[in-house]
């Protein structure tokens, strides 16, 4: 198979990635330490979940201590590597299938995939390749013209095309064949994390979804229409608890946190939540009192609780229990414990709850 279907064969297959604020500090996996002043630290073999990791000092570390640290991580590999397999798991299949049809026909495989998919392509209006070259002169070698830059433009413009008839035609030759996918997803990692933190939603809702979230983090404000359309979509069935997770290097996103405890305090959590989602660039201290003021909240008390760190220690509460957790970037929802990262569609979020509400 040529290297452009190969290319357009992964690209269909691609998970959808997920974009977030994240602190690279964190994400990296980091060395294990070794004591200081003469200790004896002895490694041994991982390969047994149930055995000893280290001795330290005549201490054990076992596998359950690493796994408190990073198992989320872990986990999260574990997905990975399947959806690596199932990607050349569905190549290894449509080659197959591409090849024994070129075969069945008395073509090689290029013949058969220029006769299928290239011959199945209307050429572009010419008024269309005259207004891709006039568009992109600058970017192309000096003295070229509509002519010379035809079939690059042509191929440039029939891209998607292309990709829709490749998908149609594997799809068409898998459904004639004998296919059976025994490779099963792994279960979702699930993780124990505690829902609290304001919230809204039924409070006995099957499904309860627990955010960590940077106010400063514009992936986070970003998140926001999805989590709204899973409200609307769901209604009764889903609850939504916010935890703060504000990363270091937003200097401004810990005392916006704090701000919307103390808004919390006065009942206002919500509407501070969302003022703050939409005015990402005012988050200054000054900033905040005015959103207050503007949101009618007790101007005084509220003062004074941003002022004298009154919100601090849950701002730090939640923290912990983010990075427990193995939160290391924002957004991050824990559906009913399972990891959902980053700014995700809504379909991300329907899949993972259609699952747990079947289950």
């Amino acid at each position: 198979m040529n290297l452009s279907l190969r290319r357009v064969l992964l690209a269909s297959a691609l998970a959808v990635a997920p974009f977030g604020c994240t602190n690279n500090k964190d994400s990296a996996a980091k060395p294990a330490a070794v004591a200081a002043g003469g200790d004896k630290v002895t490694l041994v073999s991982a390969d047994n979940p149930a055995q000893v990791l280290a001795k330290l000092n005549g201490k054990d570390i076992t596998i359950k201590d690493v796994d408190e640290l990073v198992g989320a991580q872990l986990k999260e590999l574990e997905k990975k590597k399947f959806e690596a397999r199932k990607q050349a798991l569905e190549q290894i299949i449509v080659q197959t299938l591409v090849r024994e049809a070129a075969t069945k026909e008395g073509k090689s495989e290029e013949e058969f995939l220029r006769a299928n998919i290239d011959g199945k392509l209307p050429p572009p209006a010419e008024a269309e390749i005259q207004k891709t070259f006039d568009e992109n002169k600058a970017q192309m070698p000096p003295g070229s013209t509509v002519e010379s830059m035809r079939p690059q433009i042509v191929s440039f413009l029939q891209q998607d095309q292309k990709r829709q008839v490749a998908m149609k035609l594997f799809g068409d030759l898998r459904s004639k064949a004998q296919v059976e996918v025994l490779l099963t997803e792994p279960p979702a990692p699930r993780v124990t994390v505690e829902a609290k933190g304001p919230s809204k939603g039924n409070a006995t809702a099957k499904i309860t979804i627990v955010e960590f979230s940077d106010f400063q983090c514009p992936f986070c404000s970003r998140a926001e229409p999805s989590v709204d359309e899973v409200m609307k979509t769901y209604g009764d069935k889903v609850r939504v608890v916010f935890r703060h997770f504000p990363l270091d290097f937003h200097d401004k996103a810990f005392k916006a946190a704090e701000a919307s405890a103390c808004a919390e305090e006065q009942g206002k959590f919500w509407e501070f939540h969302k003022t703050l989602f939409a005015n990402q660039g005012a988050l200054d201290v000054s900033d905040l009192k005015t959103h207050a003021k503007t949101l009618g909240l007790d101007a005084a008390k509220f003062d004074a609780c941003l002022d004298g760190n009154k919100m601090k220690a849950k701002v730090d509460e939640d923290m912990a229990a983010g990075r427990k957790a193995g939160v290391n970037g924002t957004p991050a929802f824990f559906i009913n414990g399972v990891l959902l990262s980053g700014a995700m569609p809504f379909d991300e979020f329907k899949k993972v709850i259609d699952a747990e509400l079947a289950r």
